[in-house]
């Protein structure tokens, strides 16, 4: 019985045999609220494995899950293959690392670091010897005596990772570790973990709501909304194949174009995008193209293209974000690089060539919203 849903598990996630962590139909209410519902997937061995999505998805909620922290009431919960949905947090040998760092102020940073391995009464010698190793690993050996108000809010974060790892976790678990830091903190950190999970290899479970953060760090990409599991998969293919009308416009910047379905194309306006074979004509169709694949010129150079307005454009540096809208009334934002649109200034009228849209079905529409395979 427990290898075969454990099998079922593997294979619902996606990832085969080599899932340390798996959790199958997991359910969560808060009173009359449902937190997560019937969250399946896998996270591989080694990798970290990102669970992305608004304030409110339900992705840390699932976490908690994990770490035993909250208890599912219903669902699968596998650590190494074990199912450990109703065990202790004790006996899950998982590390946590909080977004508010959960340091103890009244302990240095050695002594924070120790905490794990005084718990489970290693001997004085083993603390030490694994405290200096993880105090050069974090680059903190010079900090050992100072308190976590004397540490910048990166090297906390540090510290506190520093203790997650103290007592060999199989699992390490990261709830927004990053949020409550600035951007350029947030980037050297980034790059920071990154470094360090190479080097060390453990199978680890980022919540994050930042988009680039997942993309980034992460090998395999988990999106939610509102408790539900959007689309499981690869960083490239949750960007460039969304699943889902929420993945579309979530996951990455991008504009939102509605129309109507004629011959297989969306139609608004004078302009004509493929991909809509999957919905009926004349039904109702939404496209999202992002900021980079719409391309702009002054002249029209074959094809459908759409006129349009600029009404402001933006320098980013080599690029500028461009902010145009169509004839139709409908808005549009384009990146380009500053010498694709020489000669567009405020006010110019141009021709909008839009690429690789995804289409779907308005939410709660027939057909389905089913992402279009062409």
């Amino acid at each position: 019985m427990t290898t075969t849903l454990s099998h079922g598990i593997h294979r619902a996630a996606g990832v085969g045999q080599s899932a340390m962590i798996a959790v199958k139909d997991l359910n969560k209410y808060f009173g009359k609220f449902h937190a997560a519902k019937d969250v399946t997937f896998g996270a591989v061995e080694g990798k970290i494995t990102a669970l992305l999505g608004p304030s409110g998805s339900g992705k840390s909620t699932v976490l908690r899950m994990i770490a035993g922290l909250e208890r599912a009431d219903s669902g699968h919960i596998y650590l190494d293959g074990k199912e450990q949905t109703r065990t202790s947090v004790q006996d899950r040998r998982v590390g946590m690392v909080f977004q508010h760092y959960a340091l103890f102020r009244h302990m240095n940073v050695r002594q924070n670091i120790a905490f794990g391995l005084s718990v489970r009464k290693e001997s004085k010698r083993d603390q030490q010897k694994r405290v200096d190793e993880l105090l050069e690993l974090v680059q903190l050996s010079p900090y050992d005596g100072r308190y976590p108000e004397q540490l910048s809010g990166g090297q906390r974060q540090r510290v506190a990772l520093a203790r997650a790892l103290a007592p060999r976790p199989k699992v390490l678990l990261l709830d927004e570790p990053f949020g409550a830091l600035d951007a350029r903190v947030r980037q050297d950190l980034r790059k920071w973990l990154d470094e360090l999970h190479r080097e060390l290899g453990v199978t680890s479970i980022l919540v994050t709501h930042d988009q680039e953060e997942a993309l980034e760090l992460a090998h395999r990409v988990v999106v939610m909304h509102e408790g539900d599991v959007q689309q499981v998969g690869t960083p490239d293919t949750v960007y460039n194949q969304p699943a889902t009308p929420f993945v579309a416009g979530f996951v990455g910047s991008a504009n939102v174009i509605n129309g109507l379905v004629i011959g297989g194309h969306v139609q608004f306006g004078e302009q004509m995008l493929d991909g809509a074979s999957h919905l009926s004509d004349g039904s109702a169709a939404t496209a999202y193209v992002r900021p980079h694949d719409v391309k702009l010129s002054l002249s029209q150079n074959g094809g459908s293209n759409s006129e349009g307005t600029v009404r402001r454009i933006a320098d980013l540096g080599w690029a500028s974000k461009v902010s145009l809208e169509l004839n139709d009334g409908q808005k549009l934002v384009a990146h380009s690089p500053n010498e694709q649109i020489r000669g567009i200034r405020d006010g110019s009228t141009v021709y909008v060539d839009l690429r690789d849209a995804k289409v779907f079905a308005p939410k709660g529409s027939q057909p389905s919203d089913e992402l279009s395979q062409t």
